[in-house]
């Protein structure tokens, strides 16, 4: 995000004194430039400029000479009106120097506060300081002399003023679409627009005429445009010769830079870093004596390869714009120059480059190499094209004043930019959008403000309308609705009414979308907790499940561009990204004694073999009819689930989760939609254990979800504690199933309930939901009829009187009979009744 120091801003747009960076912030917010931080002032306290009256060198024991000085602060900042104290290591100055002290109570950047302490057998009442202890350079090896950076100033006088040290940086958030206010010159604009101060636009400045003939030769051969726009449309480069270029910058460019959040390097690249703060055009300085033959920008051929200014040896794609010398690459147009040309301690003559580059190539050229400098950020917002002469210029002039340098009188300038767009915005346009009624003169008025060329009011009445040559530097303006968000901008968001728009009738959420909520809503009640989970998976997670090799879930589709290379694919099973959450939030300090439920409702992806690869559709405008039918063709089946996980207290020092949670989950969610299901043990279904696990399916056979307790080395690869228990469920067969007829409220009986307790010996090895679905069957078939209101299982025993192999399994029958008071008689059919299905279906008989 830019950061903009207050002195550099004041060189553009008037401000008032005493602004501070919190007033300054508080204005731009107003024409939409949100504060993202506010630095403060680097030193802060005491810090003067004095001078050196005496210095007395002291040998050391340990080899090293220090300075024992009295140094003048003025007789404000003097001890009894006199000269101070201090210990001094640097050697670099001598009496009568002005040098820079920090005196105690100071703090320096690092943070570093500075006090009176004993060092070498003196107090040091003070230190004088070097750039690099003020945050002003790297340069540690002598302290400030300030006579040899162009400063003469008295004693006591504050250097923090002098060096721009006090000075607080307003940082702020710089939304896409105005990629202007990356710079100075945009920002002063808005800060004139949101206060009305006097703005001078450094942008429209004359640039001299300069004959093209001499200039060094370019070439724009793009003969691959992207979207059918060049890669560059504009190319201005100038040349200055006997530059001492690596030398240190001036000190106030250091820093602005600094403040700027940029490191000072040397002379050519510090110049045009600033230059590109300022103006917002990125530029890029050449070693002159490196470069063979013309300048020729063009698209990277088959196993071209170039090694960046970061170091990086990169393999260019057919896509990437370069700057080339004929054969030779160097650099990625508009990203990032090559190390092969780039300035050196021996570079004395540079060629200056200024150019205009399609946003669109910059951005995929970026993102491609997961590259992201300053200019790319720029010229992938859109730079303006006619700003380019003037930087190359003023980068010219700062290098002759600072370096010594000579320019050639030639200046390069080729290619065509397109002209500024004209948009006809009807004057009725923005008081329909905004809602207030402004006059036309307000309009335009405000669209010049902006740099817009208004022309004559075409037509009378609602149909009048103005035509619009939006100015260079804005290219996010290109629909008369961005004029009016303009105008809205400018005349004050705060000033447009609210006012609650009447809510059209509506058809309100359909049965699936309500029927959806109501399971979230019935896990909530239970004690779950939802969350959302990002759907990229990768292999690792699905070998952690212990998926086999030919299991249906790792048929998987890759992303064209993942955000991770490790989670590369969408995810087949909601279970993978569920278990990844519980397992983060163990890793985070919940343990298995504070007790774990979460839940999630989302989209799975089932790619299908022979699936047609979607088209990738144009940029710019909207695809054709048969492109969108192309790209829904290629979408693949991505049904809704739901999931759970649980493990740890599910009432606290009571019970632990165990695999009836998640089978009582899995039955109410059923119950919720109204869909009769039935448990079936499986034995083979990852992730879960296999002697724990049932397959859920519904009346008519389909298999809609499993449920169970986790397998240990599932949940040992997870670092899950205890025995976790899961469940996943085809949220959207189990809706297809659900009836589609209104749920009609069964009419209460009011006649007592009768209960009937069942003790079943069967099989150990029988499932027990196969036992209860036996004896609801049995109730259901009694001679009382279908009475049975609930059936649950209450005590599991095993004992030598039952016999190897066998349990009892005991059932609370709850019956009530809708017109009547059951009999003795009719309880004990139902009992009866149980008894004999159960046995029918497993052998089981009535424990004794």
């Amino acid at each position: 995000m830019p950061r903009i120091p207050l002195t550099w801003l004041g060189e553009h747009v008037e401000l008032p004194a005493g602004i501070t960076a919190e007033t300054l912030a508080a204005d731009l917010v107003r024409v939409g430039l949100e504060e993202e931080t506010i630095h403060p002032a680097q030193v802060t306290g005491p810090l003067v400029v004095g001078e050196v009256v005496s210095r007395v060198p002291e040998p050391q024991k340990n080899g090293k000479t220090i300075n024992w000085c009295q140094v003048d602060v003025g007789p404000e900042h003097g001890v009894d009106g006199g000269p101070r104290g201090i210990v001094c290591g640097a050697q670099n100055f001598d009496v009568g120097d002005r040098v820079v002290v920090a005196l105690p109570g100071a703090v320096l950047p690092g943070p570093f506060p500075i006090a009176s302490r004993k060092t070498y057998g003196h107090i040091s009442d003070g230190m004088i300081c070097s750039a690099r202890e003020l945050g002003l350079g790297e340069d540690h090896d002598g302290i400030i002399v300030l006579s040899r950076i162009g400063i003469d100033a008295a004693p006591g006088t504050d250097a923090r003023e002098l060096l721009g040290l006090g000075e607080e940086v307003l940082e702020i958030n710089v939304t896409p679409d105005r990629g202007y206010c990356f710079a100075m010159r945009g920002v002063a604009r808005e800060y004139s627009h949101a206060t009305g101060a006097r703005f001078t636009d450094p942008g429209l400045v004359p640039v001299a005429e300069l004959p093209s003939e001499g200039g060094y030769p370019v070439e724009l051969r793009d003969d691959a445009p992207i979207h059918g726009v060049p890669g560059a449309d504009r190319f201005v480069a100038r040349v200055v010769r006997g530059v001492a270029a690596d030398q240190p910058s001036p000190t106030w460019m250091q820093r602005r830079l600094t403040e700027a959040g940029m490191r000072p390097i040397g002379l050519a690249v510090d110049v045009t870093n600033y230059v590109m703060l300022d103006l917002g055009q990125p530029l890029h300085a050449y070693d002159l004596a490196t470069l063979d033959g013309p300048i020729v920008v063009r698209r990277a051929r088959a196993g071209e390869r170039l090694t960046t200014l970061d170091g990086q040896d990169r393999a260019l794609d057919a896509e990437d714009l370069l700057i080339t010398d004929g054969a030779r690459v160097l650099g990625l147009a508009g990203v990032m120059g090559g190390a092969d040309s780039e300035v050196s301690g021996s570079t004395t003559d540079l060629l200056i480059e200024g150019a205009h580059f399609d946003p669109v190539s910059v951005a995929r050229t970026s993102r491609r190499h997961k590259l992201s400098s300053e200019a790319a950020k720029r010229f992938e917002r859109g730079v303006d094209p006619q700003l380019a002469p003037v930087a190359v210029d003023r980068v010219v002039e700062l290098l002759v004043e600072h370096g010594g340098g000579v320019a050639d009188q030639a200046r390069t300038d080729v290619g065509h930019p397109l002209p500024s767009p004209v948009l006809h915005l009807p004057l009725a346009l923005p008081a329909r959008l905004i809602g207030l009624e402004l006059d036309a003169a307000t309009v335009t008025g405000l669209l010049r403000q902006i740099g817009c060329t208004v022309g004559e009011i075409a037509g009378t009445g609602a149909e009048a309308s103005v035509a619009v040559t939006v100015p260079s530097w804005r290219p996010d303006l290109t629909e008369p609705v961005d004029l009016v968000e303009e105008v809205a901008r400018l005349h004050g968001y705060d000033r447009i009414p609210s006012i609650v728009p009447t809510a059209p009738a509506g058809a309100g959420l359909t049965d699936d979308q309500l029927r959806r909520r109501a399971v979230s809503a019935l896990l909530a009640g239970r004690g779950w907790v939802e969350t959302l989970s990002y759907p990229f998976v990768g292999t690792a997670q699905l070998d952690a499940l212990g998926l086999a090799a030919d299991d249906e879930r790792r048929t998987l589709l890759r992303l064209a561009n993942p955000l991770s290379e490790e989670q590369p694919y969408l995810r087949t099973s909601l279970l993978v990204t569920l278990l990844d959450t519980a397992r983060r939030n163990v890793a985070r300090g919940s343990s298995a004694t504070d007790g774990l439920a979460i839940y999630e409702v989302g989209a799975v992806t089932l790619p299908e073999p022979g699936l047609p690869p979607a088209p990738v559709p144009p940029l710019g405008e909207r695809p054709a009819a048969e492109v969108l039918e192309a790209m829904d063709a290629a979408v693949p089946h991505q049904p809704r689930r739901v999931a759970g996980v649980a493990l740890g207290w599910r009432e606290p020092d009571v019970r632990l989760a165990d695999p009836s949670d998640a089978v009582e989950a899995v039955q109410d969610i059923a119950g919720v939609l109204g869909v009769p299901v039935r448990l079936v043990a499986d034995r083979e279904r990852a992730p879960f254990h296999p002697g724990r696990c049932v397959r859920v399916e519904t009346a008519q056979g389909a298999v809609v979800g499993w449920a169970g307790e986790l397998h240990p080395k599932v949940a040992g690869q997870l670092g899950l504690p205890g025995r976790p228990v899961a469940f996943e469920l085809d949220l959207d067969l189990l809706l297809a199933a659900a009836p589609t007829a209104p749920v009609v409220a069964v009419e209460v009986s009011t006649y007592p309930a009768a209960k009937e307790d069942v003790a079943l010996v069967v099989d150990a090895t029988v499932p027990v939901a196969e036992v209860l679905d036996a004896v609801r069957t049995g109730a259901d078939a009694s001679p009382a009829g279908p009475v049975l209101e609930s059936a649950r299982l209450f005590d599991v025993y095993t004992g030598e009187q039952l016999g190897e192999g066998k349990r009892s399994l005991a059932f609370a029958l709850r019956l009530r009979a809708a017109d009547r008071t059951l009999t003795a008689e009719e309880t004990a059919g139902v009992r009866e009744a149980v008894v004999a299905e159960a046995g029918r279906r497993f052998g089981a008989t009535l424990r004794a």
